[in-house]
């Protein structure tokens, strides 16, 4: 039986591009899903949007509320570009059974990263996060035998545009690269833009550059003991690896998830505790340490910038 998938939030590029890699998908064989609903919330959208984007994309069901989706859905993608507003988009849907993949950053917050840990124990199928934690170019590089390529102990990225809605990349893009493991985040010091020490549990290392400043080509440097490795990825190529790996997943396909429970949170986490260390003069942030009372990233206030940004 196709597995229906429904839209929730139709805020950035995301949904246009996703839908057609998604069709092509199921003409190759590789899946068996339709996207059968679309709901906005007109936060950074004007009033409408739903219906004009199912009908330049031959969705059936423009529906006015979540409600109204439920029973038209198996799963859905929430696309919302105001993160604190994704839980509260996707209980329905997890509390009914049914799948959920929440588009990066999946949260800005420690209580609501507790909120979907507590989903993922409950063996509620929930997956989501940047598509920079699944390029064709990293899973290249670590297939090389590492006795060739040698064992990455630093690497750096650098990315562009804000701090955490893009920045949530570099931090995803780190991870994809060098496994989990971070113990500490450290804000080290700024040149236009922030620079950023990741500190793995085994010693490894990596800077990020992250912050406001035109978009930037993704990237990575990773060193060995033996190479110095420069990777660019194709960005037109990133959200076909992830779609490839998360589809099988929202669909009942496979139930082997895409990340593993235990590290799904590790970009936010770490850029959670980055935010903490460079509002505190650089002291080291240790992931265990951070707390539930800590603001995070304001997503209500993101997302107004983001509607002044495509409204004028």
């Amino acid at each position: 039986m196709t597995f229906r998938i429904g839209l929730v939030g139709l805020c950035t590029s995301h949904p246009e591009c996703w839908v057609p890699i998604i069709r092509d998908l199921v003409a190759e064989g590789r899946a068996d899903v339709e996207v059968t609903a679309a709901w906005d919330s007109a936060e950074t959208r004007p009033e409408g949007f739903a219906r004009e984007f199912c009908a330049g994309f031959n969705i059936p069901n423009a529906v006015d509320s979540l409600d109204a989706m439920l029973p038209l859905v198996d799963g859905v993608i929430v696309h919302t570009t105001n993160w604190d507003r994704h839980l509260e988009q996707a209980r329905p849907f997890v509390e009914a059974g049914k799948s959920v993949f929440l588009d990066k950053p999946i949260v800005g917050n420690l209580r609501d990263a507790g909120v979907v840990l507590d989903w993922l124990k409950q063996g509620k199928r929930v997956t989501g996060g940047s598509s920079l934690r699944f390029t064709r170019e990293i899973a290249e590089l670590l297939a090389i035998p590492a006795e060739e390529r040698g064992e990455i102990h630093t690497a750096y990225t650098a990315i562009g545009v804000d701090d955490f809605n893009y920045g949530i990349h570099a931090y995803s893009l780190l991870l994809h690269l060098m496994g989990p493991g971070i113990l500490y985040a450290q804000y080290l010091d700024a040149s236009v833009q922030k620079q950023v020490l990741l500190k793995w549990k085994d010693g490894r290392s990596a800077i990020l550059t992250i912050g406001p400043s035109a978009w930037l080509p993704f990237n990575v440097t990773a060193v060995t003991p033996k190479k110095v490795y420069q990777v660019g990825i194709d960005h037109t190529k990133i959200y076909r690896s992830m779609l490839e790996a998360v589809v099988p997943y929202l669909s009942g396909k496979t139930d082997t998830p895409p990340l593993p429970m235990s590290c799904i949170l590790e970009p936010e986490l770490a850029a959670m505790a980055a935010r903490i260390s460079w509002m505190n003069n650089g002291q080291k942030i240790f992931l265990t340490d951070l707390r539930q009372d800590e603001p995070g990233y304001d997503g209500t206030e993101f997302a107004l910038s983001y509607r002044r940004s495509r409204m004028k």
